[in-house]
């Protein structure tokens, strides 16, 4: 493995994720257009991987992030602290008072179950997170003394605003100067692209940024200019294996490449594994032929939190990528964003234990 992870002793974070956080309302097993109530979570898919890597892995987390400074807001910050990233390095702008120019962004999913599929209605435009401007945030004082092992962002953050893009390549040429590892997730959402370009703007968004990449996750046709991106055909390892090697190909700075394989049946099962190509070789998890699905929403947040647990402790790609796996499918067997699992479950889950009570 090539990837070369500063030692813990000399930074104060293990993981720095940027990323828009937003409150999440759950109708639970209804549907969003007749609910009386919700439950609240927090999720955004940059953030879901640092906090995935506190609660799960132990790890030290931090999330850049915008929230206005209202009661949403609080709510937010409460939630964020329950999960145990460090908020401290984040952008707090004023509330002009009914968020005419500044909000913070919610998020209403419901999980779908068998033949009716998930869905989510976002409401986020004008958001704090996408207002963050390049020179907001003081880089070199987090990477270059506070010190960081590991920088993780992806295309939903960039996809919110152009001032996004420009931050998150302000933010990934920081990382490198200091010597900590990029990680990126291809994330595409249909609805962020919207009236920006789409899918090939999309592709030319994660193709601008990708040279500052050590490691990416994620279906390799976002990055790609490839028919099967906006195919709806279930793939296999082979496929994403050609596809992979397309891509290192053509990126060769790249270290690793790693994705989840899905195989859906219905809303709330599906095949489950996943292929990482690592320094030239491939490496495959053992899948999970049958997995029934609570909640899909970060399941592949807790595949990329589970598989840079690995790189970072230096356990091999076959390792990571098994890890990455099991914590993936775990974090699907409950509500919200984010796995309220423990890393002796995942541990376990790697043993052959499935579904086993424990007393």
């Amino acid at each position: 493995m090539s990837l070369i992870v500063k030692p813990a002793e000399t930074c104060r974070y293990d993981v720095l994720s940027l990323g828009e956080v937003m409150v999440r309302f759950d109708p639970g097993e209804g549907r969003i257009r007749n609910a009386r109530e919700f439950k609240v979570w927090e999720g955004g898919g940059e953030y879901n991987v640092a906090r995935g890597l506190r609660r799960c892995f132990g790890q030290r987390a931090a999330v850049v992030t915008g929230i206005a400074r209202n009661e949403v807001g609080f709510l937010l910050e409460d939630l964020i602290l329950q999960g145990g990233v460090d908020l401290s390095l984040s952008k707090w702008f004023d509330y002009d008072g009914i968020g005419r120019s500044v909000r913070n962004g919610l998020n209403f999913v419901e999980r779908g179950f068998g033949v009716r599929g998930a869905l989510g209605c976002s409401d986020r435009g004008h958001s704090a997170t996408s207002q963050i401007k390049p020179g907001d945030i003081d880089w070199g004082h987090i990477f270059g003394e506070l010190g960081v092992r590991w920088f993780h962002t992806g295309g939903i953050y960039a996809a919110l605003s152009d001032d996004a893009m420009a931050v998150a390549a302000e933010a990934m040429q920081a990382a490198k100067r200091h010597g900590t590892v990029v990680s990126y997730d291809l994330n595409y959402r249909a609805s962020l692209w919207e009236g920006r370009g789409g899918l090939a703007q999309c592709q030319a968004t994660n193709q601008a940024l990708a040279p500052m990449v050590d490691v990416m996750i994620g279906f390799p046709g976002f990055l790609l200019a490839d028919p099967f991106a906006a195919s709806e055909t279930p793939l296999d390892v082979v496929a994403f294996e050609a596809l992979i090697e397309r891509a290192v190909s053509r990126f060769a700075y790249l270290k690793v490449f790693a994705s989840t394989v899905r195989q859906s049946t219905s809303a709330s099962r599906a095949g489950w594994s996943a292929v990482c190509w690592d320094d030239g070789s491939f490496y495959q998890s053992d899948g999970i032929a049958d997995l029934d699905i609570l909640d899909r929403v970060g399941g592949g947040d807790g595949f990329a939190s589970g598989l840079i647990y690995g790189l970072m402790e230096s356990l091999g790609p076959q390792r990571a990528i098994e890890y990455g796996n099991a914590h993936g499918a775990l974090a699907m067997t409950t509500p919200g964003d984010n796995s309220v699992v423990s890393l002796d479950e995942v541990q376990a889950l790697l043993g052959g234990e499935v579904g086993a009570t424990r007393r």
